[in-house]
């Protein structure tokens, strides 16, 4: 099995995608993704390469599902 480290920004915006998660608005540097059912949205920083792991593991716990389906979906 994969190690969750960094991840560079396609394969987070990939990985969102998969996820069913939806880009609902881009502000500066900054994307907000959600998709139904979420208390909040992930906010990726486009402008910091590649997405640092705490960001990542936030990401996780947001939408809800557990490190491996995440890796799984990588």
């Amino acid at each position: 099995m994969k190690k969750l480290s960094n991840i560079k920004i396609a394969q987070m915006r990939k990985c969102l995608m998969l996820l069913g998660l939806e880009c609902k608005g881009i502000k500066g540097g900054h994307e907000k993704w959600w998709k139904i059912g979420m208390i909040r949205p992930i906010i990726l920083q486009t402008h910091i390469e590649p997405v640092p792991e705490f960001i990542v593991k936030n990401a996780i716990k947001d939408i809800g599902i557990t490190t491996e389906e995440f890796i799984e979906k990588l």
